[in-house]
């Protein structure tokens, strides 16, 4: 199911536990900007780039008032040594059943190096205070992809 949400749309709901095993619900974040991303699996190249790009500028995406969620299937064993060893501050949640992915888009067709497959597509979703969309990746690109978000942060000051 592709990504229909857009800036404006309602941010689905959530419940999903983190790495250590403590529940994160999207209502557990009101009047707070969310940065929701949904990343493939931990430990491959361009996740890892991901995270560690959101790593990177961690100090400063919170300076802007906002809090960061990564998002897989993988389970809790895999987020945990995945966060401790790339030094990540923020959770990575579990959705094994990869049922948020699916509300909110981010699970479905894709293809890699010309090869059609069902999974995680690398989606990131900037939700406001107020649980509205703010803006959305459908596509993110893992290289420059906290520089990405801290600008479109920025850029939404006082927009939210």
């Amino acid at each position: 199911m592709p990504i229909t949400l857009g800036a404006g749309d309602a941010a689905p709901t959530f419940e999903l536990v983190d790495q250590d095993g403590e529940v994160h619900r999207l209502a557990d974040y009101q009047g707070q900007t969310v940065v929701l991303y949904f990343y493939p699996r931990d430990f491959t190249p361009g996740c890892t780039t991901q995270a560690c790009s959101l790593r990177d500028t961690h100090r400063e995406i919170a300076d802007e008032g906002a809090v960061v969620l990564g998002v897989s299937t993988d389970d809790a064993e895999s987020h945990q040594k995945f966060r401790e060893e790339h030094a990540l501050p923020f959770p990575l949640l579990v959705d094994a059943e990869a049922k948020v992915a699916t509300r909110y888009g981010a699970w479905g067709e894709k293809t890699l190096y010309g090869r059609k497959s069902i999974g995680m597509t690398r989606a990131t979703f900037i939700i406001g205070p107020s649980g509205r969309l703010l803006k959305v990746w459908k596509r993110a690109r893992a290289a420059d992809h906290g520089e990405a978000v801290l600008k479109a942060l920025r850029d939404l000051v006082g927009h939210a």
